[in-house]
């Protein structure tokens, strides 16, 4: 019984988050996704080259809890934005356009430190995601890492 209400408490926030958020609720979640999966393969590589420690592994935590605050910003920015307008009758074509720019900007560079503590694994990467994951940071940046 205790699973049903722990499963009915999980759906019921997350539809609030998506009816909340909107359009930006996806990538928020696949940017959560990412950041388990970068933790989890830098704590890994950080193992297998010896430099495991605590106090990098809470900095990272730090570092994603930073993350989630920049959204907020460009949330709240999205909100001023279209408050203001609205208030003037102006009617623009979007909701979350910074949000939605500042997580996607953060999930490829999530994919791209993953990538990197794969390589560190010894994991074998192909060419083509290298390739694909290089050409949209040059795109996001303007420069070469």
């Amino acid at each position: 019984m205790e699973n049903k209400g722990i499963k009915a408490v999980i759906s019921a926030a997350l539809a609030a988050f998506a009816a909340y958020f909107g359009a930006v609720a996806v990538p928020v979640i696949v940017l959560l996704i990412m950041m388990a999966a970068d933790y989890l393969s830098g704590m890994a590589a950080a193992y297998v080259t010896a430099s495991l420690s605590s106090r990098r592994g809470i900095s990272g935590i730090v570092k994603k809890v930073g993350y989630m605050l920049l959204i907020a910003v460009a949330m709240g920015v999205d909100y001023l934005i279209m408050n203001g307008l609205t208030a003037v009758n102006i009617r623009p074509g979007f909701e979350m356009y910074f949000g939605m720019i500042v997580t996607v900007w953060l999930i490829i560079n999530e994919m791209i430190s993953i990538l990197e503590n794969l390589g560190v694994l010894g994991v074998p990467i192909p060419g083509f995601l290298q390739a694909i994951v290089k050409k949209l940071r040059i795109t996001t940046e303007g420069k070469e890492r």
